[in-house]
This record gives C-alpha cells, sequence and structure tokens, in this order.
C-alpha cells in the first residue's frame, strides 16, 4: 500500500536531513526531495525512482530500504494538522516520528518503554549506519519538498548550488556526484555541460554529474544507472 494524495501533500515543503557519516568520501546530490521523501525520511524514495536499486545492482549495499507502509497511514483532521511544524507527526499521527529524532530511542534506553517504532517502513540504523560506514552521503541542492523538481525556481538551484559548495569545503568528499544534469547546468551556469566527470573540481573534489535516477527519465535503464554509480565509486575508493 502507499500513501494517500492528502498524505503526501502535507510534506509539500518540507525538509529532510542529509544522510552523512563522518568520513564521506563520495557526496551524491540530489535536486530536492520528493514527497515521498519528506513523508519517509529516505532519500529518493519514490517507488519508481532507481537510486537505491542501481545502488544494489552495482554492489554497493545489499538491501534494499522499505518505502510504502505495510499499512495505510491514518492522517489527522485537518484542523489538527493546523500549525502542526512537524509533518512528519502530522501525517502519521505519532509525536516525535521524525526519522532522526532521538526521543523514542531515548526513552527505550533509559529502560521507560520496551516498544520499538514501526519498522515497515524506512531505513534501519543497521543499513544507515553500512551506508554512512562505506563512505557515501547524500544531499540536496535544495532542501524543500515539491512534487516534481520541476517546481523549483532558477533562483533556488543557484543559491542551492552556492551551499552545495559550502557543503563541499566542510566535508572534502574525494568524489561529488550531482544526479541530474539540467539542474547542475542551472545551477552553477554550466549551460553545456554534459555527463560524467567535469573538467574543474569543486572546492577540491572531483566533480560528477550522474543520469538523474528519477522514473521519469527514459534515456537511463537500472543497468546504466548502476554502471554510472559504479564509475563514480570506483573514483571515490568506495566499495
Amino acid at each position: 500500500m502507499g500513501y494517500t494524495k492528502a498524505q503526501l501533500a502535507i510534506c509539500r515543503g518540507a525538509t529532510i536531513p542529509d544522510l552523512i557519516g563522518k568520513d564521506c568520501r563520495l557526496l551524491f546530490v540530489g535536486i530536492n526531495p520528493g514527497l515521498q521523501t519528506a513523508m519517509t525520511g529516505i532519500h529518493f524514495a519514490h517507488p519508481t525512482n532507481r537510486f537505491w536499486p542501481a545502488l544494489k545492482k552495482a554492489g554497493l549495499i545489499d538491501w534494499l530500504p522499505e518505502l510504502s507502509p505495510a499499512a495505510p497511514v491514518v492522517p489527522l483532521d485537518d484542523e489538527m494538522n493546523q500549525g502542526r511544524k512537524d509533518r512528519w507527526s502530522a501525517a502519521t499521527g505519532t509525536h516525535f516520528c521524525h526519522p532522526s529524532n532521538p526521543f523514542c530511542p531515548a526513552l527505550r534506553a533509559a529502560g521507560l518503554i520496551e516498544l520499538e517504532g514501526d519498522t515497515s517502513v524506512g531505513m534501519s540504523d543497521d543499513q544507515r549506519t553500512e551506508f554512512t560506514g562505506k563512505g557515501m552521503g547524500i544531499t540536496n541542492l535544495v532542501s524543500r519538498a515539491t512534487v516534481r523538481a520541476s517546481e523549483l525556481t532558477e533562483s533556488e538551484l543557484v543559491v542551492g548550488g552556492t551551499r552545495l559548495r559550502t557543503v563541499v569545503e566542510q566535508l572534502h568528499p574525494v568524489v561529488v556526484a550531482v544526479a541530474g544534469v539540467t539542474a547542475y547546468r542551472t545551477a552553477f551556469g554550466e549551460r553545456l555541460a554534459a555527463l560524467g566527470r567535469q573538467p574543474h573540481p569543486m572546492a577540491g573534489s572531483e566533480l560528477w554529474v550522474i543520469p538523474n535516477p528519477s522514473g521519469l527519465n527514459a534515456h537511463e535503464t537500472l543497468a546504466s544507472l548502476a554502471r554510472w554509480h559504479t564509475h563514480v565509486a570506483d573514483a571515490a575508493g568506495v566499495k
């Protein structure tokens, strides 16, 4: 089962945390979160997005995150939704349910509760740890969630490009891989940029532009996307 349009609409404009560990060698850069990503807290979470399947096919992970709920999420009444800052809580009816919120794990660690949260959707802590422990990370050019990336303005992408440079300066990854050549061209003013390794590094990091893994990108197959993942992983020394 999936989420209803009404449930996903609550997440419009929401943001999610970057998935980055202490030693990031390969930084994947999405365009911006979709509503399914905002709902689940998992980057590239739309059911037709091939980012995670391509990573698995490339041999960089041996699991896939659960992207759809096992049962329909019951939304709160509209009145209860109004003014809620935590859109995950508003959509699921569960307090403190943002993927990065430590409230419930802290209660379990203190021995005050024994119940685990619903793990039918999302990535396990072990999966997140494995992903970042291999030296991979994920961020986005623009942080706000939309139905489609085409809803973003040119100025948002340009500002996002500036923010990305700052992130790269702080992290010093070996490789930065921007997933989407059209967004890259706009964000960095490189109108003739093509897929592949770019001629100039970003803040000392090797810069690549790889295909957008969205299901809307009919130019790429799962196999071709996996090859791109292999290329950037090899360049970053990630196995």
